[in-house]
């Protein structure tokens, strides 16, 4: 009697130990998988940085902040951010009452005021403007003076059309 319960015993371990061995071998398996599959999107995700990356260096192609040449024209001025200061300078002019003097429109829903800037170079900036439910783009011309007054000139203007 004693020896059927240590066989009965030692038969249930056996089969224990072989469900044991053969669940961590398909876990394993489990996690392999789960890791390749793992490794498979951490390169993907790196492509999709990699190419994020290029796309921000090509968009910052046309900017005075990494125009060398463009700021050289600024040494002598001593700004440490002469792209933010123009731009600074640009936004007080929608401080008028009224329509933005650069905007060449009248506001339909409200004044037109610049929202967006775009210091291309030494000498060009594009801008957005909008009244809130019309908008348009400048292409302005400015000059940085040595008493670091600007000037601004409209180049070139649109606005776009609602197709409702």
């Amino acid at each position: 009697m004693k020896s059927r319960i240590f066989l009965y015993m030692f038969i249930f371990m056996a089969l224990i130990s072989l469900y044991l061995f053969v669940s961590s071998g398909k876990l394993a398996e489990a996690k392999d998988s789960k890791i390749t599959n793992l490794k498979a999107d951490v390169e993907q995700l790196q492509d999709s940085v990699k190419n994020t990356q290029l796309k921000v260096l090509e968009l910052q192609y046309f900017s005075l902040e990494n125009n060398d040449d463009a700021l050289a024209y600024y040494e002598h001025l001593e700004l440490k951010d002469p792209s933010g200061y123009v731009t600074d300078k640009l936004l007080e002019t929608n401080e008028s009452k009224g329509t933005n003097p650069l905007v060449p429109y009248e506001g339909m829903e409200g004044d037109f005021k610049i929202n967006k800037i775009k210091v291309l170079n030494h000498k060009w900036i594009l801008a957005d403007f909008s009244d809130g439910k019309y908008w348009g783009e400048l292409l302005l011309k400015y000059e940085l003076k040595d008493d670091l007054g600007v000037d601004f000139t409209l180049i070139e203007h649109l606005l776009y059309t609602r197709s409702n």
